[in-house]
């Protein structure tokens, strides 16, 4: 819509209200609500003021003073607010120069996007993330200086199938199996299809939702592809519906890679590919029927996979997930149809237009934005410098012998490690000013003092049951 059908499009609905939100930093939604009465044409050009400082990893409180200027092709009516609400995505700019600003996760996604334009290999790149998370009945955690718990629970968890629930019908789906079985043991069934169709509303287009492998509730809900932005700006309206529509059965969402031990994680597995002129580039006659210049984005994705962890896995939860020798996928390796790569070439179709592939490292835990964006900036260094991906691993690699693993790299084994990669390895990044060092400084320094070193001086729950009775004191 352009600002004037925007406008129109208000008076139709008979908004009260207008809700604008934006990216922090990390990866929340941020956001604040206006009357109706002040959506003018102007606001999109002029924009509307708020504080900067306040914003995780953004501005100092003595030049706090920042705009949201309003993309009118995102608007769309809020499906869960008690006045009629019309939302829309921003962009943030300078209030002195009007310039976009450099640490805006969403500039830094439309930057990727305008250099691969300028390098003359494709015009749009798609992607296509398959968010895994966990829909829980009840969450409790704190952390004091002399205490520190979590406490998740499910109906639909292995652990109650003893609790008296008068009655317990003993659906609870064990460890390991809660993939695909029918209700009644997926007792999930309506309230994901409840997300999928105020997806739909959103202009979100859904391909399936399932119950996933964990117990407890942990699910999947898959969307179409469709371009670096675009696909960013639904993947945030996906967070919200899902969590929203769980709130309204008085249940909650996580979107953490790892909350429970001892069962599956959550991973995001995204899909890939570059297109010029309507015709997909990845497709050709090589391996898995890839084209040369899809192997060298892998080629570029599998050499910078240690220093994309820290924007991919941003957490230090993410590598509670990233294990070697359980199932995720650590291993810097492609191939076929393997789902133990951390690069898997689908093979669902033949057709020229369905070859993609799928990056199988990253979790939902990340800032889409910024994740897309520097995974394409990967696979595009991997074409200018024709990077050769190496062979595939079309074996078990769970099954490979220690020999075999050797040479295989691996997923950095911590967020510590990750941004210790991404120091020494940024300059893929740079190209085209899409992350300036700036950003990526600031990214580190956030990480490092808020998240590693915050966890790092803390105590461990479980540090107790190894060490308080058997330590050598």
């Amino acid at each position: 819509m352009t600002p004037k059908e925007v406008v129109e499009f208000a008076k139709k609905n008979n908004c009260q209200m207008v809700d604008l939100k934006f990216m922090d930093f990390p990866g929340l939604w941020q956001h604040f609500s206006v009357p109706v009465d002040e959506l003018k044409e102007a606001i999109f050009e002029e924009g509307l003021g708020f504080d900067g400082s306040s914003i995780r990893g953004w501005q100092a409180i003595h030049c706090s003073d920042m705009l949201v200027i309003p993309d009118p092709s995102t608007a769309m009516m809020d499906p869960f607010t008690q006045y009629p609400t019309l939302s829309m995505i921003c962009n943030i700019v300078d209030p002195i120069t009007h310039e976009k600003y450099s640490r805006d996760p969403r500039y830094i996604a439309q930057k990727a996007e305008a250099y691969l334009k300028s390098t003359k290999v494709g015009d749009t790149a798609y992607f296509g993330p398959e968010p895994e998370f966990f829909i829980l009945d009840d969450v409790r955690f704190d952390q004091t200086a002399r205490s520190g718990y979590y406490f998740l629970d499910s109906s639909e968890g292995i652990w109650n199938s003893g609790r008296e629930e008068n009655p317990n019908l003993g659906y609870k789906p064990r460890h390991k199996e809660g993939y695909f079985p029918v209700p009644p043991i997926d007792s999930q069934e309506d309230i994901r299809t409840e997300m999928v169709q105020e997806m739909i509303k959103l202009g979100i287009y859904i391909e399936k939702q399932h119950h996933e492998v964990a117990t407890a509730g942990q699910a999947e809900i898959d969307m179409r592809f469709d371009a670096l932005v675009a696909m960013a700006d639904k993947l945030m309206y996906f967070k919200y519906v899902c969590k929203n529509v769980a709130k309204r059965h008085g249940k909650t969402v996580t979107f953490m890679p790892k909350p429970l031990f001892g069962d599956n994680g959550s991973g995001m597995h995204t899909h890939q590919s570059i297109w010029k002129g309507g015709k997909p580039l990845f497709a050709g006659d090589g391996y898995a029927g890839m084209s040369e210049m899809a192997m060298h984005y892998i080629g570029g994705v599998l050499k910078h996979a240690p220093a994309l962890a820290a924007i991919t896995n941003p957490t230090t939860n993410s590598y509670k997930r990233l294990v070697p020798g359980f199932e995720a996928p650590v291993n810097l390796a492609y191939s076929s149809r393997n789902r133990s790569a951390s690069i898997r070439i689908p093979m669902y179709s033949p057709s020229p237009k369905a070859k993609r592939i799928e990056v199988r490292f990253p979790d939902p835990s990340c800032n889409p934005y910024m994740a897309f964006a520097a995974m394409l900036m990967a696979g595009l260094d991997g074409i200018e410098n024709k990077i050769d991906p190496g062979a595939p691993l079309d074996k078990d690699i769970y099954g490979l012998t220690p020999e075999e693993l050797a040479g295989v790299p691996t997923m950095p084994g911590s967020l510590e490690e990750a941004l210790d990669n991404l120091e020494a390895d940024h300059e893929f990044l740079l190209k085209g000013d899409v992350f300036t060092q700036d950003a990526i400084d600031t990214w580190i320094e956030y990480k490092r003092s808020k998240e590693v070193d915050a966890l790092r001086l803390r105590p461990h729950p479980y540090e107790f049951f190894l060490y308080f009775m058997n330590s050598c004191s």
